[in-house]
């Protein structure tokens, strides 16, 4: 049949409703279904948590619940059709018995336990079969869960706040604030987007953060806190360890004292040790390790030595960066990054589908430095 300005529209409508779930639905995506017949939207819905029924199936028993015939109507979905049996049924077979004519998917699921075979099942069960439709959109929509599967590590955003001359605090180490109360709840709507926080033990001496969704009327899960701390310094006694927030992991190198090491296991913190060079924690190895434990995306905010540790290598994915009305000034150096290595600007890193927010008088810069991967075989299915 092949795509049409019909098919975006409603793809549009898809995004839309998968994006009602941002937040929720780790280690899922964000997916979204809409079916229909003729020119009519008969179902539609969204999955709304993992371990709840899938957004092909909602959008089902919505069309059932209002008593419309879905055979030979549409299903228009953001990602590919599961086809293995996990929490829930195959939504392949789902799909199939329900007499559904015609499936467009947006992109091919990256997980290698579909990664095609869905479409594949469908069109061989005679149903048609498009994908790709605002394709873009959907990969920018589950850039985490992407860059999970394909690259095996989690999907890093690196945030910082700094004033207008590019300095992160005073001489003195003063930094707050920076950025304005509309620029702090939007960095906390960020967090409750992610599945984990991250600093270095340097942030965790000079601010002692909580590292928390503190948002009005907020009730869904606390991301996960992560520390980065060669030689596990971190004081027993930090708010980034008390009970208020997610589960705590501690990454350190095999320098890092045993008894630390057991002390904040018995508190019941889970403590990494990662290769590296005396206190400094290969980085690399570090977000393997954290992808091995499930995490699909980290906000990492500071210290500067992190931030420059994950551009230099490549790993920071996405960057936002509040810029505050103010000038300071000072001899001490607190700019957000040390040495990147990068001697002209020719070689200096390009963001990537920049954007710009306003928060009073404070600026939003968001920029990728890295784009969520193309699945291996997005074209063979």
């Amino acid at each position: 049949m092949g795509i049409s300005a019909k098919d975006r529209q409603y793809m549009r409508q898809v995004l839309e409703l998968a994006a009602l779930a941002r937040g929720c639905t780790s280690p899922n995506p964000m997916v979204g279904a809409i079916l229909v017949h003729g020119d009519q939207i008969i179902g539609q819905g969204f999955h709304e948590q993992s371990g709840h029924p899938h957004a092909e199936v909602m959008a089902l028993r919505d069309a059932k619940a209002n008593e419309h015939d879905v055979k030979g109507a549409t299903l228009y979905c953001n990602l590919e059709p599961c086809n293995h049996e996990g929490k829930t049924p195959p939504c392949t077979e789902t799909i199939i018995k329900s007499g559904i004519s015609r499936v467009v998917a947006a992109m091919i699921d990256p997980n290698p336990m579909v990664c095609g075979s869905g479409l594949r099942r469908l069109r061989s069960a005679g149903i048609e079969v498009d994908c790709g439709v605002l394709e873009g959109e959907a990969r920018r929509l589950n850039e985490a869960f992407i860059t999970y599967h394909q690259l095996k590590r989690p999907f890093i955003i690196a945030k910082w706040a700094m004033t207008l001359d590019g300095r992160t605090s005073t001489d003195s180490g003063d930094s707050r604030w920076i950025s304005n109360d509309e620029s702090r709840r939007y960095a906390h709507e960020i967090r409750s987007c992610v599945d984990a926080v991250a600093v270095g033990v340097g942030t965790i001496f000079f601010d002692n953060p909580r590292l928390t969704v503190r948002l009005d009327s907020y009730k869904r899960r606390q991301p996960k806190r992560i520390i980065f701390d060669g030689f596990l310094r971190t004081p027993i006694g930090a708010r980034c360890l008390d009970a208020t927030g997610g589960h705590v992991i501690l990454l350190c190198t095999d320098k890092a004292p045993q008894d630390r090491i057991e002390r904040m296991r018995k508190a019941g913190h889970t403590v990494l040790v990662v290769p590296g060079r005396g206190r400094i924690i290969d980085i690399g190895a570090a977000m393997h390790q954290l992808a091995e434990a499930g995490i699909q995306s980290v906000l990492v905010e500071g210290g500067r030595q992190l931030h420059t540790a994950l551009i230099r290598e490549r790993l920071a994915d996405k960057i936002v960066v509040f810029v505050g009305a103010q000038l300071v000034g000072g001899e001490r150096p607190t700019s957000p990054l040390i040495d990147l290595g990068i001697q002209n600007m020719k070689g200096s890193i390009q963001l990537k589908n920049i954007n710009f927010k306003s928060f009073g008088d404070n600026a939003c810069i968001e920029g990728y430095v890295n784009l969520p991967p193309m699945p291996g075989n997005s074209h063979h299915f």
